[in-house]
């Protein structure tokens, strides 16, 4: 090795030879801790240093494998030159963490982007895959702007129960609705835990993890076709790997999420969502993400394109019978955005230095059912659809495709609970005044409310109710809904009831009008009296006085801006530490 002295490619050098080229005691200071790993000279040569942030860990059942992944990338990078270098981030697993991911989706994504600013990275590969940990890391690596791809861990295997499919999420909730129905035993739902989750990957349901690691591939963030791949497939190896050869080329290309992460880029994966019929969870990262590219993401956007989408994933939670493993046999995400193509900006940049219509040429569906064709789709529009009125002046989201369609236009009388504790104690009471036609509304479960906007959005039918065959109602919250979710839920309402929204002002008896043609959200309330109802209301206390959680409250944004923090989407951009 000859110090001081980089390896260039056409002229470039990188930026971690400023750590580990220098001479004398910086160079020293730098190499000699390192070298306690066993790296030998040639790593220190100037080539690129290839961050992997990974977001394994054991809590984070959805992201377990990803050690196993990163060895995969790991040989990628070194076949292309690169000096690879794996390092952790916070790992986010929905179905453990309380009260919910979502309360530290940001404080992910600043760790992510303070770690890969602060090291001697020339390039970052990003490893996800539960639901906030894609977002998480797609934001920070957008606000620090160094070169960045992304591999998804992939999701599970179809679970198998009984002789027939269950997927994640929407089984659980199915099942257990059943068991509260009295129509399956303790010993059943045991059974059935046991035969959902069976390899490694994320939900293979079409929830919020599927939803956002095909928003990173329709992005450009990916490798084309990454985002389908189960986790259990050998082809998932070839692709990681794939991706740690292609990280090192974006580094001399200086290829930076800033060159593709546009406003069209954007359309195009709001576009996806609405084709996927995806988590409704998708608005608000979405908007974040775009927030953090310096792009001004409007809720009025996502409705605009929902009309013009047909739904074409005939995966469930919206779909009927087929799961993730079914979508990437018929063809998976590519086939989806090939059928989709003259609705998708096919100019856009992806990771691989291609657009994204080169990347879907020629791609094909093999099963017509499960990726429909335009002239059949699932439906013709309304993947997702935005809603406002006096109740949502800020907006409201609802996945129409999920629901019963008799309950898209409804009206019917409120029957209110104040918080998750006091729906928990109440809403099986053989006395609550409550029928099928009934409007279940919660309060206080938005980003302060909650706090973190918990997923409490798919709120439970009364047990008297389920006995008598009702399997769907109107149900409305400020809260956020599990992807894997189903059923009539108006979620995120904003501004929330927890700052003073007029969801605070709903009260037992009050009739809410829902019309999702018309895109409407109404509480059949006189302006007058919700102005007094507005007068005797009293803000509620602070859940912190200290810590991570103070500063949340302190800058947190509504449902409607992203729920990022607003410190995080103004100011001059970050510059480089210094190198002493």
């Amino acid at each position: 090795m000859s110090e001081g002295t980089p390896v260039k490619v056409n002229g470039a050098r990188v930026r971690s030879a400023d750590w580990f080229a220098a001479e004398g005691r910086q160079g020293f200071l730098h190499r000699s801790w390192i070298r306690n790993e066993g790296f030998t000279d040639e790593l220190f040569d100037g080539r690129p240093v290839i961050g992997i942030a990974n977001s394994w860990s054991e809590l984070t059942p959805c992201n377990a494998h990803l050690r196993t992944v990163a060895e995969a990338v790991k040989r990628g990078v070194l076949m292309a030159g690169g000096f690879p270098l794996e390092f952790p981030t916070m790992s986010l697993g929905e179905t453990i963490m309380r009260p919910t991911t979502m309360l530290y989706r940001n404080l992910m994504a600043m760790e992510v982007e303070e770690s890969i600013r602060a090291n001697p990275l020339d390039g970052v590969v990003l490893l996800s895959g539960c639901d906030k940990t894609t977002p998480a890391q797609l934001m920070g690596a957008a606000s620090v702007d160094l070169p960045a791809i992304m591999v998804t861990g992939g999701p599970m295997l179809n679970g198998k129960f009984r002789g027939r499919d269950i997927g994640s999420g929407t089984a659980v909730w199915q099942l257990t609705e059943e068991f509260r129905a009295g129509k399956l035993t303790q010993a059943d739902l045991t059974e059935a835990e046991t035969c959902m989750s069976r390899s490694a990957g994320h939900c293979m349901t079409m929830g919020t993890a599927s939803t956002m690691t095909s928003v990173a591939e329709a992005l450009g963030f990916t490798l084309p076709g990454a985002a389908s791949i189960p986790a259990a497939d050998a082809n998932h190896s070839r692709m990681a790997s794939y991706t740690g050869r292609r990280i090192v080329e974006m580094v001399w290309e200086d290829l930076k999420p800033s060159d593709f992460l546009t406003a069209k880029a954007f359309d195009n994966a709001i576009v996806t969502t609405h084709a996927l019929s995806g988590s409704t969870n998708a608005l608000i990262h979405l908007i974040a993400m775009a927030g953090r590219a310096g792009i001004k993401l409007k809720l009025d956007r996502f409705d605009e394109l929902s009309r013009k989408t047909p739904v074409l994933a005939n995966v469930r939670p919206a779909g009927q019978k087929y799961l993730m493993e079914d979508f990437y046999y018929a063809g998976g995400l590519g086939a989806l955005l090939a059928v989709l193509k003259d609705k998708l900006d096919l100019g856009c940049l992806t990771v691989n230095g291609r657009t994204l219509g080169e990347n879907i040429a020629g791609a094909k569906v093999y099963n017509l059912d499960v990726i429909r064709p335009l002239d059949n789709p699932l439906a013709k529009s309304g993947g997702l659809a935005v809603l406002r009125g006096n109740l949502a002046p800020d907006g409201a989201v609802i996945k129409p495709t999920a629901a019963e369609p008799h309950l898209l236009k409804h009206t019917g009388r409120a029957v209110v609970f104040r918080d998750y504790n006091d729906m928990a104690a109440r809403i099986d009471d053989e006395k609550l005044d409550i029928d099928g036609n009934s409007v279940i509304v919660l309060q206080h479960g938005g980003p302060l409310g909650g706090p973190g906007m918990p997923e409490w959005g798919q709120l439970p039918i009364p047990k008297k109710l389920l006995a008598q065959g009702v399997r769907d109602m109107v149900r409305i919250s400020d809260a956020r809904m599990s992807g894997t979710s189903y059923g009539a839920c108006v979620l995120h309402v904003a501004p929330e009831s927890y700052i003073g929204g007029p969801l605070a002002f709903v009260r037992d008896g009050d009739l809410i009008e829902l019309d999702v043609a018309a895109r409407r959200l109404e509480l059949k309330v006189s302006d007058a009296e919700l102005a007094m109802r507005r007068a005797a209301w009293i803000p509620p206390k602070p859940h912190y006085s200290r810590g991570f959680g103070a500063l949340y409250e302190k800058h947190i944004t509504q449902a409607n801006e992203g729920c990022d923090f607003d410190f995080l989407h103004s100011g001059a951009p970050t510059a480089d530490p210094e190198i002493h």
